[in-house]
């Protein structure tokens, strides 16, 4: 070959690493386990170290494209049920290792942590992730749509040990292929991506991939896994029965004792069928109580384990405000009480290109409540490597009449548009029936279209939403109705090398959302704004600047709180806003929010902090208070929120947390004490307190029920 030739051939080599951030070797294999492993984060078998591994990692931060800092290896093994893999964290400073942390499901961002993510499907598109710190503390969920969305509520049954020395922090990972969903191939090929973070360093090291385009969750960037055979007749019965006894003092006395519990077969390693039977969710914590100083619905999380366990085959493109499936419809009263659950039936996976999920639950009588039966069907289909087509159906039937929603959605990502940019977009339209309506009021449409560019230097997104007059989802979520809205926001986000302490600098030239009524066309709110400066450090500091202009149009009185009233009309009113933050992998971190200026026709001052203390893995403590004051013409009052959580933890199986939450509008303080010990995984017993005190006059209990719940888990 010429020298020519040859500068062409490097040139070629090295513009291939920089565009796709490929790094060779950009495959691993798993290798079948010869013997036995004992699971202690050692990795001192024989099969751990004759087996081949990678070290090619690379900087995404702080030094993009840079070899990282610290070395890291990565091997895999596998035997007919579980899969293996080693990591070894070589550290030259051990003693600046973060390891802050125990309890399952930690918070990442404050500690030394490895993640892996795995694509079982091979569709670069949906994954699973698992992460640990030097602590052997864990945290899983799944990846939707090429890291469009996570479900971070996903508990999978697997384990990990850690253990740290002179030389660094070792990890060892075991996951149970009934764990996961994947092909009927004799031959397994996964993708697969892995990032380690350095906390003290603030540097994040990916194993492919690297672009500040794309994070780790972007499957469609991942390497490549192979060894695997012989595991797709994995089969698997699992029965979960659950036994709670409990006690409640309150007006009326009551012992709880109940029993129950779920059957899940995996019909094959893609699909999965459950059965829940008097489903119960003691264990689960309090909401979060908010004051609505809004006119529209307040949207609450779900919580319960049931519905957050594959709430990504029942997702849909209609957004955050526009749900035709929200998953505390069932099973919970308009007041967040209990309905009891009797029976469901769930259908979820996925065979080919083909998702599904399918799900029907019926509710018990309760008071008022009559019983219900609430069932959804959702179907989607891949096309080629950036398109999914699907179709959603929810029906809730009571008493002789129906609430319908049915729809279709289609949803385009490529992460490789001009080079290595994202481009999103995509759209989707429901309509609602509601037997017992009046004939010309039966059905309502809903719709919407979006356009996003999410890239590090310039983010860009649009979208048009409508919820027609009569689109009434009763098993869903819709904010606010009778509504067009019409919104985009642009960030432009330079990297100054003039600034040496600077990670980035973020401006934001436009942010609006403009809703207007469906029905009159008239403005319902305005909302827009604009950040003049923010900025993210190296050290890990966050500051931003904005201003606010909005404008709201009452169509009726405003009743706002108890004997004030804002009269209907038009408002137009701005404000300033600023927003900072303190490194969160700290012992002792804040965050500051500070904003004032109008509010319709009086003014508003908000002030809210939180503030984090964590001395020692076993024990954090975390607090955080609001205040809104407010001045209007009809009157002024104050809004005060407070919320207090202490963590601790013996070891990564049993952690426990006491919750508690006051504000001055409902003059009540809730407290939730919680303790979770995992025996073995898939295994848990809860013992929970929950207390209520009046202090509207004093403080007084007004409720306490204390309940211990074991849960455990047979395969058959």
């Amino acid at each position: 070959m010429s020298r020519q030739g040859l500068v062409i051939l490097l040139f070629l080599v090295s513009a291939t690493g920089l565009w796709g951030q490929i790094s060779l070797p950009d495959t691993i294999r798993a290798f079948p386990l010869s013997g036995k492993i004992t699971l202690d984060g050692r990795l001192n078998e024989p099969a751990w170290q004759s087996a081949p591994g990678i070290h090619n990692f690379t900087q995404r931060e702080l030094h993009l494209g840079e070899p990282a800092t610290e070395k890291t290896v990565v091997k895999i093994l596998y035997d007919d049920k579980n899969l293996y893999i080693g990591v070894w964290c070589y550290d030259n400073d051990p003693s600046g290792i973060r390891a802050t942390q125990l309890k399952r499901d930690f918070d990442p961002g404050t500690d030394d942590n490895f993640s892996i993510i795995i694509d079982t499907y091979g569709d670069k598109r949906n994954g699973y992730f698992f992460v640990t710190n030097p602590n052997g503390a864990r945290l899983d969920g799944m990846v939707i749509d090429n890291g469009r969305k996570m479900n971070v509520s996903w508990d999978g049954v697997w384990n990990v040990k850690a253990k740290r020395t002179g030389q660094g922090w070792f990890a060892e990972f075991v996951i149970p292929f009934s764990t996961l969903r994947f092909k009927t191939n004799e031959q397994q090929t996964w993708g697969i991506n892995f990032q380690r973070n350095i906390r003290r360093k603030r540097e994040e090291d990916v194993w492919q991939g690297w672009s500040r385009d794309a994070n780790l969750f972007q499957v469609s960037r991942a390497g490549t896994m192979t060894g695997v055979s012989g595991v797709s007749k994995t089969t698997l019965v699992e029965l979960k029965p659950y036994a709670i006894g409990g006690y409640s003092w309150s007006g009326e006395n009551k012992k709880k004792l109940n029993a129950g519990g779920d059957v899940n077969y995996l019909i094959t390693p893609t699909m999965k069928l459950n059965l829940t039977i008097n489903t119960d969710f003691a264990q689960v914590e309090s909401d979060r109580t908010q004051v609505n100083l809004t006119r529209f619905s307040l949207y609450y999380p779900e919580k319960r384990e049931f519905f957050l366990e594959g709430k990504n085959y029942f997702d849909f493109g209609l957004g955050y405000s526009i749900q035709p499936f929200y998953s505390r419809r069932i099973g919970l009263a308009p007041d967040r009480t209990a309905i009891p659950i009797i029976a469901g039936l769930r259908l979820m996976g996925k065979a080919g290109k083909t998702s599904l999920g399918g799900m029907s639950i019926q509710t018990a009588q309760k008071d008022t409540i009559p019983t219900a039966n609430f069932s959804v069907l959702r179907w989607k289909q891949d096309i080629g490597s950036d398109v999914t087509v699907g179709l959603i159906g929810v029906n809730r039937a009571e008493n002789g009449r129906d609430n319908l929603v049915y729809g279709a959605d289609v949803y385009y990502s490529n992460s490789h548009f001009r080079g290595n940019k994202n481009l999103v977009f995509g759209g989707a339209i429901a309509q609602s029936y509601t037997s017992d309506s009046l004939p010309d009021h039966k059905t309502g449409l809903t719709h919407r279209l979006f356009l996003e560019y999410p890239n590090d230097n310039l983010d860009f997104s649009a979208a048009w939403y409508r919820a027609g007059e009569r689109f009434n989802p009763e098993t869903g979520f819709l904010r606010r109705r009778n509504y067009q809205m019409v919104t985009a926001d642009m960030h432009i986000k330079p990297r100054p090398k003039w600034l040496p302490w600077m990670q980035r600098l973020v401006f934001k030239p436009f942010d609006f959302n403009y809703y207007f009524d469906d029905r009159t066309k008239e403005m319902q709110s305005l909302y827009t704004e604009f950040r003049p400066l923010g900025f993210d450090t190296k050290s890990g500091e966050f500051f931003e600047l904005n201003f606010q202009y909005r404008g709201e149009n009452l169509t009726e009185d405003f009743h706002i709180h108890p004997g004030i009233t804002i009269p209907k009309g038009r408002y137009w009113f701005t404000d300033w806003e600023i927003q900072a933050e303190t490194f969160d992998g700290r012992p002792l971190y804040t965050a500051l929010k500070v904003r004032w200026g109008g509010f319709y026709n009086g003014t508003r001052t908000e002030w809210s902090q939180e503030l984090t203390w964590q001395p020692s893995p076993h024990f954090r403590i975390s607090g955080d208070y609001t205040l809104n004051k407010i001045t209007l013409p009809e009157g002024s009052f104050m809004v005060h929120e407070v919320g207090g959580r202490i963590n601790t933890a013996i070891n990564p199986n049993l952690f426990g947390s006491l919750f508690g939450q006051w504000n001055n509008e409902d003059k009540e303080v809730l407290v939730n004490f919680r303790v979770n010990w995992i025996p073995k995984p898939g295994t848990n017993f809860y013992f929970v307190v929950n207390q209520y005190y009046e202090t509207a006059n004093g403080l007084k209990v007004k409720t306490t029920t204390v309940q211990a719940k074991l849960i455990w888990r047979f395969v058959l």
